[in-house]
């Protein structure tokens, strides 16, 4: 041990210290004059990844989207996370739609996970932040705040178990996902909401409860197979397109009067596949650019319907009808087809397009070629068959009446939509009632002329060919009764064709 009078007095040690002070200001002058600036930053970080203490945890961060689309990975990372919420949890978000069969559980922001896989610890943490940006589309003085929500998951692991969570822990919770989603799916109905018009467009939803099946469906039964076979292919060809080099999708142009059921056939064909539909109106869109991104938006396995396509393509008199001025209206249709089938209609598989119209006539023939309407549903006026379904439905009745047969001889002369027929079918619980109001309509609107009319140019004749009115009328009807579809190189719809200008050459 050291002794007192071994120790440094107070003052040599104060001179030791202000000599060593005096040496190390002297280099850092002359180090700062002679190491150019760079050199020394780049020293000094160099340094400092030495002596930092390194971390043995990665973290992985998940967002919602990616850009314009939607991130995969976050969404099944937010249904899985429900099922693994602990005691430790103290807030978390409950909701339940009718027909959920359980609740929806969603983590609040800031709380956190603990999952276990294969031994290996991984820790989630949701983290929900809101953000103000000015708006660059608006060009105004008032200089428009918007107000943005960014969501994203943080996952974080030792950094020995990187392999482990690419290779396989991710996709099992993306398989994961699948499965619940597949198990307690609920159809939705989804719409543009235009409160998001600065920031960008957004889809809103809610449930699909439409009652609409194909049993329930008034068609004509070889039109309802011949639809219903359509749709089993289509969704059994993933690997069929993948090899011919086309995107995986469908489309359906559905034409014919008002009334005609052209809601309630998507409503069946969404029931019968299990797919959500996104309700597209056009006249909510500015730019192409926004229709990109709520394209991209919607899901696979869905149905994208664009109603009333005569009225909705015609853009050149939207942009003056609206108040809005031209130049800020830059939705084009070339914009449209392009996502169609063009370069964006491979971002998304297994989707249906859907276009309705009252007025085939009026459509640009660019919409109508093979690749883009596909399938070409004429739905008619109410033949017997539909109405013997729809007296099925609404009166509970068997399949014969003493009705039935003066009906037969009516309906098929008279222009009476499914809609109409459904009405008539709903006023009275008593079903003999009914039938005979039913009847008393079809004589009414056939006195009154509502008859069915030969569509289509009609040419002219030699005298011994030429038929009876009434057979007219007739032959008119059952062609605009008839199973009214197109299709692009299939050989059953050209015989058909042929066959049906065979009945009406006259």
């Amino acid at each position: 041990m050291f002794s007192p009078r071994d120790m440094p007095s107070p003052s040599s040690i104060f001179s030791a210290y202000a000599s060593m002070t005096a040496s190390i200001m002297l280099l850092r002058s002359m180090a700062n004059e002679l190491i150019p600036q760079p050199i020394r930053a780049y020293l000094f970080n160099t340094f400092r990844y030495l002596i930092k203490p390194r971390s043995p945890t990665l973290t992985l961060i998940i967002e919602d989207s990616t850009g314009i689309a939607r991130n995969q990975v976050y969404d099944a990372a937010e249904a899985y996370l429900s099922t693994r919420v602990s005691p430790e949890n103290e807030r978390l978000k409950i909701s339940k739609n009718p027909k959920e069969k359980k609740l929806t559980i969603r983590l609040e922001k800031g709380e956190k996970v603990v999952d276990y896989f294969n031994g290996a610890c991984f820790k989630w943490r949701f983290i929900c932040a809101e953000s103000e940006k000015n708006n660059p589309n608006d060009h105004s003085s008032s200089n428009i705040s918007v107000r943005s929500e960014k969501r994203l998951f943080e996952l974080s692991f030792p950094k020995k178990h990187k392999e482990i969570v690419l290779d396989s822990y991710l996709p099992f919770i993306l398989e994961k996902a699948k499965e619940m989603k597949d198990e307690e799916r609920v159809l939705k109905m989804h719409t543009l909401n235009t409160s998001y018009c600065y920031s960008g467009v957004k889809w809103d939803s809610i449930n699909l409860e439409h009652p609409s099946t194909f049993e329930t469906l008034a068609m004509e039964p070889e039109l309802k197979n011949a639809v219903i076979e359509d749709l089993d292919r289509f969704v059994k060809r993933r690997e069929f397109y993948k090899r011919v080099g086309r995107a995986w999708k469908r489309g359906y142009l559905l034409y014919g009067p008002p009334g005609t059921g052209k809601s309630s056939l998507i409503a069946a064909m969404a029931n019968y596949l299990k797919f959500d539909i996104f309700d597209l109106q056009l006249g909510n869109i500015v730019r192409d650019s926004d229709l990109r991104k709520l394209l991209l938006a919607t899901a696979n396995r869905s149905i994208l319907v664009i109603e009333d396509i005569d009225c909705s393509v015609d853009l050149p008199e939207r942009r003056h009808g609206d108040g809005r001025k031209q130049t800020d209206v830059q939705l084009t249709l070339s914009g449209l087809l392009n996502f169609i089938d063009g370069l964006w209609s491979s971002c998304g598989d297994e989707r249906i397009i859907i276009f309705t119209t009252n007025h085939k006539e009026r459509l640009d023939p660019a919409l109508l070629r093979p690749g883009r309407m596909d399938m070409h549903i004429h739905m008619s006026y109410c033949s017997y068959q539909g109405f013997k379904l729809l007296a099925s439905n609404y009166l509970e009745i068997p399949s014969e009446h003493h009705l039935f047969g003066e009906i037969e001889g009516l309906i098929e002369d008279i222009q009476i939509t499914p809609a109409q027929v459904a009405e008539e079918l709903m006023k009275n619980e008593d079903a003999e009632a009914t039938l005979e109001g039913f009847v008393k309509l079809l004589k009414r609107k056939k006195m009154e002329g509502d008859v069915c009319e030969n569509f289509g140019t009609e040419k002219a004749e030699p005298p011994h060919q030429q038929q009876s009115q009434s057979k007219r009328r007739k032959v008119g009807c059952k062609q605009k009764r008839g199973v009214g579809i197109s299709k692009s190189n299939i050989g059953v719809t050209q015989r058909r064709t042929r066959r049906m200008r065979r009945e009406c050459s006259f």
